[in-house]
């Protein structure tokens, strides 16, 4: 996969996209991704890519030209997706991560900065995504965590397919606690379950947990999976 990036501040991504399972990734070409400046596509002695907004108001607003010459310079391959991070698009999710890691080829992420872009880079859109209902002062975050969230999941990022599959929102709920050596820390006990080598029962607690543990902290998934399995019912 390709992923470009369209930032007016590259060196925000140098250390994240050289570290841990990324950073690997990247260095056996899984997937590249490329930082492109709408500064470099510029034409005035002041590399000038915002102005003030038409109608007035306070802040300035990232100008077409540089983004579109910036979008332009890259080869497409298809299938691809324009993205724009802004908070008022689709909210990031697993569900999103999947899909993209699975249907696109490349992908194209425009990172907003200052008051927000010109309306007319829309018409280079083909999907907008958020972080979360808050705005922050630029799209690289919402952006470095799009492309983390999908190379994770692109074939040879992470070393066992097993741990993708159990992971937390794979199947609509939160993950079970994990635990490693030592047996006690602390007067705290590893479960006896886990150290019965009982595969079964073992299977069965860490599902009771994942239960609880969406219900205490995300109840909203447990209603969001009842209300897809009535409208499954219905259907019947």
């Amino acid at each position: 996969m390709e992923i470009n990036v369209i930032t007016l501040f590259p060196d925000f991504f140098t250390s994240a996209l050289h570290s841990s399972l990324l950073g690997r990734a990247l260095k056996k070409q899984i997937a590249t991704v490329n930082l492109v400046n709408p500064r470099d596509f510029t034409t005035d002695k002041h590399r000038t890519v915002d102005d003030v907004p038409y109608g007035g108001g306070v802040g300035m607003v990232l100008k077409p030209e540089p983004i579109f010459a910036a979008v332009e310079s890259i080869t497409p391959q298809c299938p691809q997706e324009v993205i724009m991070l802004t908070p008022q698009g689709q909210r990031m999710d697993q569900t999103l991560f999947k899909e993209l890691s699975t249907n696109y080829r490349q992908l194209v992420l425009i990172c907003g900065h200052y008051e927000g872009i010109d309306e007319r880079v829309q018409n280079l859109v083909t999907r907008e995504v958020s972080l979360g209902d808050f705005v922050l002062t630029g799209g690289e975050i919402p952006a470095l965590t799009l492309i983390d969230g999908v190379v994770r999941l692109l074939p040879g990022t992470v070393g066992k397919q097993a741990s993708l599959e159990a992971e937390s929102f794979e199947d609509g709920l939160l993950d079970y606690p994990h635990y490693t050596r030592p047996p006690v820390f602390r007067g705290w006990e590893v479960p006896e379950v886990l150290r019965s080598g009982n595969h079964g029962a073992i299977a069965h607690w860490r599902h009771q947990k994942q239960l609880e543990a969406t219900q205490k902290k995300r109840p909203d998934l447990l209603e969001k999976q009842e209300i897809i399995s009535s409208s499954d019912k219905s259907l019947q």
